[in-house]
């Protein structure tokens, strides 16, 4: 079965991650702990109902408003959005029992993204 799940906003690139992190560690922590409770928010609204069995294969759409941020970086916010999937209950766990890969996707820039930066 197929779900289609959309969270508004741009989410950190793991340039920006790293960057809070050698600032100071709680700041990287707090950076995470924020990013995920946003997350969490917008995906509670969109998932009832819905029971995944895994393994699961997931399917990453990154709609950016520029092309300035490298792709590798843009995919790297999966951890933030995997990590609130599991901190709401939604997946049992993000190890290699549950999850069968991943794909990402980054289309043409077509409109900005709307939402909070973090």
């Amino acid at each position: 079965m197929e779900y289609k799940i959309t969270l508004d906003g741009r989410l950190p690139s793991l340039n920006e991650y790293i960057k809070s992190l050698n600032s100071h560690r709680q700041n990287g922590a707090k950076m995470k702990r924020d990013v995920e409770e946003c997350i969490s928010w917008q995906l509670v609204n969109q998932i009832r109902g819905i029971e995944l069995t895994p393994p699961l294969r997931m399917c990453f759409t990154w709609i950016e408003a520029s092309n300035k941020r490298d792709l590798d970086n843009i995919a790297f916010a999966k951890k933030f959005i995997l990590d609130a999937m599991v901190g709401i209950g939604f997946l049992k766990n993000d190890n290699r029992k549950n999850m069968r890969g991943f794909q990402d996707d980054f289309p043409e820039v077509i409109h900005k993204p709307k939402g909070k930066n973090f």
